[in-house]
């Protein structure tokens, strides 16, 4: 169901960024093409050295390369993916999506993307649960964003609640159910 079908991932700055290389393992084995887009700080989570032996593409965060200039292109990303997954969400990148904010080429991205934007955050409880967390997701799904609720579990903060990113092998099944969707 998912040979040949384009999946952008969107990584940001968050500790559950550790189960990403699980889901593209799957999304590869699945015979679907992925590229990821990290944020400036979510390599400092997960290497993009794993992400791109994982994915088969470089892994892009900037905008250009700094020692020759080539440019990578936020329309072509956006008009390359048939599903743009943003996953983890951290709270701050959540609250730029939501108000179009474009500081990065993840941000511009999604901005120039056409396919259907999946997002999927994971923060702390507290945060989580933050008014303006709320206002940012049910923002987010009145642009037409697709939410992939975090779930119940134990956090890095040590604490127990809602906030856990969703399992990849979920998540999966979530792109999955979409294609599946799609076709006639």
């Amino acid at each position: 169901m998912l040979k040949g079908k384009k999946i952008l991932i969107g990584i940001t700055a968050s500790i559950a960024a550790y189960k990403i290389p699980f889901l593209i393992r799957l999304l590869k084995k699945s015979e679907a093409e992925v590229r990821i887009l990290l944020t400036p700080f979510a390599k400092e989570f997960v290497t993009p050295l794993t992400l791109a032996t994982l994915s088969e593409n470089a892994v892009l965060h900037e905008f250009h390369k700094r020692d020759d200039g080539s440019w990578f292109s936020h329309v072509n990303l956006g008009l390359w993916a048939d599903l743009f997954l943003v996953a983890p969400l951290s709270a701050n990148t959540m609250g730029k999506m939501a108000h179009g904010i474009a500081d990065n080429l993840l941000l511009t991205t999604v901005l120039s993307a056409r396919c259907p934007i999946f997002f999927a955050p994971a923060m702390d409880l507290d945060m989580y649960h933050h008014p303006t967390t709320r206002e940012n997701v049910n923002k987010l799904q009145s642009l037409g964003y697709r939410l992939i609720e975090p779930v119940e579990g134990e956090l890095a903060s040590g604490l127990k609640g809602m906030g856990r990113l969703e399992e990849p092998e979920m998540i999966f099944e979530i792109i999955k159910e979409h294609f599946e969707k799609k076709s006639p």
